[in-house]
């Protein structure tokens, strides 16, 4: 039903646009054009001067030939660094990184399945109801281009998110919430050849708080993790302030909101102990979202893999998406997979026989939408 050749060949076009986050302006424009070739209007939305990009997101609506639910499709147009300069080779069915850059089909290949999706329904006049699609910015900044959308503009009852890896027809129906921390530790600054004893060093404040932190796997639900230290300024001076950021996620409120506590007291205990003291915050980056498998949205997709003959896999992820996002704001929303593998190194690659199934995929759930 789709068309292998195009597919490949707008992939490979659409992976050496560069687009790192805040920095998607060609790869917008790329899909602007390519929409209105089509026929269909695009709206630009303001979500980049708010976060200080230099696009912002895409929305453009495909009127439906029956009376039933709208739908939107979604991917996202910003990619990871190392994405300057990306190259694609075709080897042995795959598509791969160059290997010195991100490949990026995270998110190339859901906004490919996108466009070829809507290709297919309308050269095969495929009846279906309204679509909306969504490119967005941002996303791997903390999905930030989904949280500035104009959700004015969009009806979608349901929405399919094209930014999971795994087997086609995995699809992840529940994700974590998460909390980015940021912790400013301040000591007291001295000579440190001349007079230690007169400082605090924020450092082993810092040190002392992560080294008794439970962190990485906490449970089947829950992660840790610091990732950031800065401070400090020479090697003579008792260092008086260390910013540490971390993040703490789960699909459980509970354990994320416990988690981020026992952080929060690891700091404010090793800076009693050392003399010291913190500033602790935590802000909930984006909201946990479960979609129960009796639900419509799974109902639909049960029919779609009948029909493409694609195993259908409910997934809980660690990682959250603009799926978080579009839960939040009322729209039921999966995220299905589109075969990426590797994503953010430089052996990224994906398979065209997973860009052909995917995208099949995603025909058959929108035709069965009812």
């Amino acid at each position: 039903m789709v068309n292998r050749e195009r597919m490949k060949e707008e992939f490979i076009e659409l992976v050496k646009i560069d687009s790192l986050s805040l920095q998607e302006r060609a790869m917008a424009d790329v899909l602007k054009s390519k929409l209105q070739k089509m026929g269909y209007e695009v709206y630009e939305d303001g979500a980049g001067e708010k976060i200080g990009g230099n696009a912002g997101n895409l929305l453009c609506t495909v009127k439906g030939t029956k009376q039933v639910p709208a739908v939107l499709l979604a991917a996202h147009m910003d990619t990871v660094t190392p994405g300057t300069g990306k190259t694609a080779v075709v080897e042995d069915g795959f598509i791969k990184s160059g290997g010195d850059t991100i490949l990026g089909g995270d998110d190339a290949a859901g906004i490919l399945c996108i466009l070829e999706a809507i290709r297919v329904l309308r050269e095969k006049k495929l009846p279906h109801g309204d679509i909306q699609i969504v490119f967005t910015v941002a996303e791997e900044l903390g999905l930030l281009g989904a949280k500035y959308l104009d959700y004015g503009r969009i009806y979608a009852k349901y929405g399919f998110v094209l930014d999971h890896g795994g087997p086609i027809g995995s699809v992840a129906v529940n994700a974590p919430s998460q909390n980015e921390i940021i912790v400013a530790v301040k000591g007291k600054a001295a000579h440190s050849g001349v007079e230690p004893e007169k400082g605090v060093n924020a450092i082993q404040i810092a040190a002392r708080a992560i080294a008794s932190m439970k962190l990485g796997r906490i449970d089947e639900e829950t992660t840790a993790n610091i990732g950031i230290i800065t401070g400090g300024q020479t090697t003579n001076i008792v260092c008086d302030r260390v910013e540490v950021r971390g993040e703490a996620r789960s699909r459980s409120e509970a354990k994320l909101k416990q988690q981020t506590l026992h952080m929060e007291e690891c700091f404010r205990k090793a800076a009693g102990m050392l003399g010291g003291s913190v500033e602790f915050k935590a802000e909930l980056m984006y909201p946990a979202f479960k979609i129960d498998e009796n639900s419509d949205i799974i109902a639909i997709l049960k029919k779609a893999a009948e029909k493409t003959g694609v195993r259908l896999t409910l997934d809980a992820t660690g990682g959250g998406s603009d799926t978080n996002i579009f839960n939040g704001n009322g729209i039921q929303s999966v995220n299905l997979s589109v075969g990426m593998d590797k994503v953010h190194t430089v052996e990224e690659r994906i398979s065209l026989d997973d860009l052909a199934k995917a995208c099949e995929f995603l025909i058959a759930a929108i035709t069965f939408l009812e």
